[in-house]
């Protein structure tokens, strides 16, 4: 409140508060509270602009005036990645929202940035159809799934949400609505609606400075072709005019451009749906069953790992049909075993092809597999809680074992672990009260091992004092084409400046 208070006191503070109520109305500006803040650096003011062309009068306001602006949708990963070196007015997309699509069968629908993922499935389910999107974030809007590239385990059959990118329409610092790609009603490039324009001089500058900057299959950053399941793997060079400036987009927490809208594709919701899991207990066993699933040819929709941390072992078995353990014939106390983490396949499609494929997998996995109409308790949920240090690992899939023995021998115990198993990334969490030297040390032995397996280990989240010491990212070797890429886009630096990686 401190931070926001001091802004009345700035010259010129009141009229730039007067000009936020006159483009954005009076119950859409406003000095900011103690609750907007970014990663813990307090905002000045809050703008909730009506539309592209009132989000665009803020961001020339705020060129006008030398001020910086950062996006923000729900605000459910606004303590993700970097603090930003200021913030002086928070851009919330709120009111830029709503999905167009026409006619019922499209294949793609162009949805507003500040839409909330839990509104467009609803409102696509109402014709049979779906995103194939599934982030953990509760309440998430699709321009926050896309600026952090979140992504869930339907990422293993269908990619990033940034894999299913067509068109987006976003504003550049200067406020200049631009339009690439797809729109779910009409070829943006023909066209641009809004009063945009389709590419512009620094869509082209981006296309024409030799290879693209992108982000990898969960945000990690790439230069022409990461590992499978990414962006670049589905968006390649050359599919559609300007999308190399739409795949920077994601993942770039609102540091190269404001998300107005994006064009997606959309799929038919399928008639069937299974979960298959086992009980697993070491990630060598994880290791050799996701190759035995990889190689089934079930056509998973998804394989996800959860490993727990163990409990410890009760000093005496306790029989199945105790009242303490009635229905969990699995509990340690029975078993006389740790409780065991999950390995889980979701299985979609036609009802009677689900039903073939759940048996042939239940054969690959043995006789403790299960088949369940319902997703387990953990699925799609984060591993870590607020105030945790929360990590993301990217490995090829047959090394995602290796990444997480490394990650225990370097923490000194299990650490939790969750993620999707067949396409090797997986989020783990350090307990909050490790110093941050101690994170370091950990950070390093990990990527140590990882940097030989061409794998990475990013941090999402973590305690202030653990993000103003250690190194977020680990080595970067697209650093410098994404310094090129801002200098391109942002060059005033005024778009969320110091959340991209190197402080951009």
């Amino acid at each position: 409140m401190a931070a926001a208070a001091r802004s009345t006191d700035r010259p010129g503070a009141l009229e730039i508060t007067r000009k936020l109520t006159e483009i954005c109305g009076p119950p859409f500006a406003r000095f900011a509270g103690p609750a907007d803040e970014v990663a813990g650096r307090t905002a000045r003011w809050v703008a909730v602009p009506g539309g592209p062309h009132a989000a665009a009068e803020v961001l020339r306001l705020a060129a006008a005036h030398d001020l910086t602006v950062v996006p923000r949708g729900a605000g459910t990963k606004i303590d993700w990645g970097a603090a930003p070196a200021q913030v002086d007015i928070m851009l919330d997309t709120g009111r830029l929202a709503g999905v167009w699509h026409e006619p019922h069968a499209a294949s793609v629908a162009e949805i507003g940035a500040g839409t909330p993922l839990r509104a467009v499935q609803a409102t696509l389910g109402r014709t049979g159809r779906r995103l194939p999107v599934d982030v953990p974030s509760p309440g998430a809007t699709l321009g926050g799934v896309l600026a952090a590239d979140e992504s869930g385990p339907l990422r293993h059959r269908h990619g990033s949400p940034c894999a299913q990118l067509v068109g987006v329409r976003y504003l550049d610092a200067d406020g200049e609505l631009v339009s690439v790609g797809e729109s779910g009603t009409a070829r943006f490039g023909a066209a641009a609606p809004s009063g945009g324009h389709a590419g512009g001089p620094r869509a082209e500058a981006v296309r024409d400075a030799g290879p693209a900057v992108g982000w990898g299959r969960a945000g990690g950053l790439f230069v022409d072709g990461p590992a499978a399941g990414g962006g670049d793997a589905v968006l390649g060079r050359g599919e559609l005019p300007g999308l190399d400036v739409a795949r920077l987009l994601c993942g770039s927490q609102g540091g190269l451009g404001v998300l107005v809208s994006a064009t997606m594709r959309v799929q038919a919701v399928p008639a069937g749906r299974v979960w298959v899991s086992r009980p697993v207990w070491t990630p060598l066993e994880v290791h050799d069953l996701v190759r035995a699933v990889l190689a089934a040819e079930v056509a998973p929709a998804a394989v996800e790992l959860d490993l727990p941390v163990p409990v410890p072992l009760p000093r005496r078995r306790v029989p199945a049909s105790h009242p303490s353990v009635a229905g969990r014939p699995d509990h340690p106390a029975v078993t006389g075993r740790p409780a065991a983490g999950s390995l889980v396949v979701l299985l979609e499609g036609g009802p009677s092809d689900v039903a073939e494929r759940a048996e042939r997998l239940t054969a690959v996995l043995g006789a403790e597999a299960v088949v369940n109409h319902h997703a387990p308790e953990w699925w799609g949920r984060y591993p870590f809680a607020p105030g945790d240090t929360a990590l993301r690992i990217e490995v090829p899939a047959g090394d995602l074992h290796a990444a997480v023995y490394a990650l225990r021998d370097a923490a000194g115990a299990p650490v939790p672990v969750r993620g999707s198993a067949g396409v090797g990334t997986a989020y783990a969490a350090l307990p909050g009260v490790l110093s941050p030297e101690r994170v370091a040390s950990i950070l390093t032995a990990v990527r140590s091992v990882l940097i030989a397996r061409q794998g990475r280990c990013v941090v999402v989240a973590a305690p202030a004092p653990v993000r103003r010491v250690v190194d977020l990212w680990g080595e970067l070797p697209a650093l410098p084409r994404l310094r090129s890429a801002k200098a391109r886009l942002d060059p005033h630096h005024r778009l969320a400046p110091g959340r991209l990686p190197g402080g951009l």
